[in-house]
C-alpha cells in the first residue's frame, strides 16, 4: 500500500468510527432501479469521435412540484440538435409526475417541456409569484423559459421574456437581488466556443489520432448574465456596466447566499481553470471580492477547475460557509467564513482534501441527511473526459459518489458505510436533493452523463423532523433569502434559504428541519426577505409532516 492509499484508507476508517461510537444514526441511501421507479429516460451526451466540449458537461436535474399536489416531481435535461450534432433520433427533456407510490410517469409531451436545444442545466423558480414553479433551461445555444400554466402544461415564453441568452450557459438560479419581491435570474456563462472553428485535442497513437476533450484553459472566458424581473413577464439585462459583465468567467456552478449577513444575497461562482468570483451585493452596486476574501484560488495561488458549489453554515456560528468541487489532484475546497471578513480553506482539516485527491466533482449539496440538525455533505463525482484512463493511470472516468457526515465536531467520510452506491463508479454531473416520498428524509437524484439518472432513496432511521414550505407575500413567493430559526428540545438551529447550489440543478423548495431526538418543536421563526420587514414566530408547527408557513399568517397551514 502506497502513502496515498494509506491516507485514503485512514480517512475512511475515521468515518467509520463515528458510527462505531454511536454518535449518530447510520446513514443509508438505497438505489431505486429505473424499472421500479419508472425513470427510464436516458441522457444522450452526443459523444463524437472528435470530442466537442459541450458533450462532457450535462445533464442537469431538478425536483419540483409542478402540479402543486404536495409531491416532488422530476425534470431531466437532455441534449438536442446543435451546429455540430444531429441526433440519430429526436432527443428530449423529460418531466416525470410523482405517482405518490414510489413511481413516476412521463408527462413531458402533455406538459409541453420537451426542450429541443442542446440542454445543459435547469433552474426552477416562481418568477411571477403565482404559486406555480416555472422552468429555465440553460444550453449550448438558446436557453428556454417555460411558464407554468397551472393546468399541467407549460408555455415557452422565452422570446417574450427576453431571456434566450444565446451562447454557452451552464448553471442558473432565481433570486431577488434588489429586494423588490420579484425573483431575478442569474445565468452562468462558460467559454467562447464555436465548432465552426473548433479547437480539437488529440494524442498520436498507432494508426492515427486519439481525440480527447480539451482542457478549458485553451478557450476564451465569457461573462455571466443578470436579468432583472420587470414584474410584467419580461426581463432586462442588469449586468451592463457592473463587475458581473466585466469579470472574465468560465462559470459552471453558482450559489446565491449572504456572505456578510447584511440581508442581501451575494453570488459565489465556480470557474473552470479561472479564478472563482464572489459578487458581493452592496447598496451601491456589486463588488467582486473573491481574491480579497480568499476564495478565488487554491493553496498554490493558481486557479483551480471549479465545477460545483454550495453554501451553508456548517459550524453553527451564524455565517455562511462555501464548498467547491474541482478536478482530480486539485482537491475540493471548503471555505470557512471568518465572520464576513474573509474565508479560510479548511478542507485539509476536515479530511476533504485527501479523500478527493483522485476525484473530480460536479453536483454536490449541503443538507441534513439524518435530521440531527447538523449539515452533512453529499458529493457527485466523475472525470469530464471519458478517455482519461489512457493518459492518467490513477484516474478513472467513472467515480463513486461520497458522503461526509457532521459528527458535531467535523465532517467525516462515511461513504463505505452508507450504501452500495458509494462503491459504484458513475459519471455524475447534476445532483438535486428532494423528498420524493414525503417521509422527511431527503433523497438524492444524480444526473449521469450519457446514462440513466440514479435515484437514491434516503432510508436513514432515527431522529424526528418537521417540514415547512415558506410562502412569501410581500417577499418573493419562494421566500429565497429568508432566515429560518427553530428550537427543539431547547436546542436552536438556523438556516438561510439560499438559491442554486450544486451544478446545473434545482432542489426541493421545502425545508426539512431536523429535530434530533426531540419529540416536538418549541417554535419556528422566519425572518422574511425584503421588501418584507417581518420576523415571524410560529409555535404550532407539527412534527412528522409538511406544513405551509405563509408570511403574515402566524399559523401553519
Amino acid at each position: 500500500m502506497n502513502r496515498r492509499q494509506f491516507l485514503h484508507a485512514a480517512t475512511l476508517a475515521l468515518g467509520a468510527g463515528a458510527f462505531a461510537q454511536g454518535q449518530s444514526p447510520r446513514p443509508i441511501f438505497t438505489e431505486v432501479a429505473p424499472l421500479a421507479s419508472g425513470l427510464t429516460w436516458t441522457h444522450d451526451n452526443a459523444v463524437s469521435v472528435t470530442r466537442f466540449l459541450p458533450e462532457s458537461l450535462g445533464p442537469g436535474v431538478a425536483f419540483l412540484d409542478y402540479d402543486n399536489d404536495g409531491w416532488m416531481d422530476i425534470y431531466l435535461v437532455n441534449t438536442g440538435p446543435s451546429d455540430f450534432y444531429t441526433p440519430r433520433q429526436p432527443s428530449r427533456n423529460a418531466l416525470y409526475r410523482n405517482n405518490r407510490d414510489g413511481t413516476f410517469t412521463d408527462v413531458t409531451a402533455r406538459a409541453g417541456v420537451t426542450g429541443g436545444t442542446f440542454g445543459t442545466g435547469v433552474a426552477v423558480g416562481d418568477y411571477d409569484n403565482d404559486g406555480l414553479p416555472d422552468l429555465f433551461v440553460t444550453a449550448y445555444g438558446r436557453c428556454l423559459l417555460y411558464h407554468n400554466n397551472g393546468d399541467g402544461t407549460f408555455t415557452d415564453v422565452t422570446a417574450k421574456a427576453g431571456v434566450a441568452a444565446p451562447g454557452f450557459t451552464t448553471s442558473a438560479l432565481w433570486f431577488d437581488f434588489d429586494g423588490d419581491g420579484l425573483l431575478d435570474l442569474f445565468v452562468d456563462s462558460y467559454v467562447d466556443y464555436s465548432p465552426s472553428a473548433p479547437r480539437l485535442c488529440a494524442d498520436k497513437v498507432p494508426g492515427g489520432l486519439a481525440y480527447h476533450y480539451c482542457i478549458p484553459h485553451l478557450f476564451k472566458p465569457t461573462s455571466c448574465l443578470l436579468f432583472k424581473n420587470n414584474g410584467n413577464g419580461t426581463f432586462r439585462r442588469a449586468d451592463g456596466g457592473t463587475v458581473i459583465a466585466k469579470a472574465a468567467a468560465k462559470a459552471l456552478g453558482v450559489v446565491a447566499t449572504d456572505v456578510n449577513n447584511d440581508g442581501r444575497l451575494d453570488l459565489f461562482v465556480a470557474n473552470d481553470t479561472a479564478a472563482n468570483l464572489l459578487f458581493v451585493n452592496r447598496p451601491g452596486g456589486w463588488l467582486e471580492q473573491a481574491v480579497r476574501q480568499g476564495v478565488a484560488y487554491g493553496e498554490t495561488g493558481r486557479p483551480r477547475s471549479g465545477m460545483g458549489v454550495d453554501a451553508a453554515d456548517i459550524d453553527g456560528d451564524g455565517w455562511q460557509d462555501l464548498v467547491v468541487t474541482n478536478i482530480d489532484h486539485e482537491m475540493y475546497a471548503l471555505y470557512r467564513n471568518e465572520r464576513g471578513e474573509f474565508f479560510t480553506d479548511v478542507a485539509r482539516d476536515q479530511g476533504l482534501s485527501e479523500a478527493t485527491r483522485l476525484s473530480s466533482g460536479w453536483g454536490l449539496k449541503f443538507f441534513d441527511v439524518d435530521n440531527d440538525g447538523r449539515v452533512d455533505l453529499f458529493l457527485g463525482n466523475g472525470h469530464p473526459d471519458d478517455t482519461i484512463a489512457q493518459r492518467a493511470r490513477e484516474v478513472q472516468y467513472r467515480q463513486p459518489p461520497m458522503l461526509f457526515m457532521h459528527d458535531g465536531t467535523r465532517l467525516r467520510n462515511v461513504s463505505r458505510q452508507a450504501g452500495p452506491v458509494f462503491q459504484r463508479p458513475l459519471s455524475v454531473r447534476g445532483l438535486a436533493v428532494g423528498d420524493t416520498n414525503n417521509d422527511g428524509r431527503l433523497d438524492v437524484l444524480l444526473g449521469i452523463n450519457g446514462g440513466q439518472p440514479v435515484l437514491l432513496r434516503n432510508t436513514t432511521s432515527g431522529n424526528n423532523w418537521a417540514g415547512v414550505r415558506l410562502q412569501g407575500v410581500r417577499a418573493n413567493r419562494d421566500a429565497v433569502g429568508a432566515r429560518i430559526t427553530w428550537s427543539a428540545g431547547g436546542t436552536r438551529h438556523s438556516r438561510l434559504k439560499t438559491a442554486g447550489g450544486s451544478y446545473l440543478s434545482s432542489h426541493d423548495p421545502r425545508d426539512v428541519l431536523g429535530l434530533g431526538t426531540a419529540a416536538s418543536l418549541d417554535w419556528v421563526e422566519v425572518k422574511w426577505p425584503a421588501p418584507s420587514t417581518l420576523t415571524e414566530r410560529f409555535t404550532k408547527v407539527e412534527v412528522g409532516k409538511y406544513q405551509a408557513l405563509r408570511e403574515g399568517s402566524g399559523t401553519p397551514v
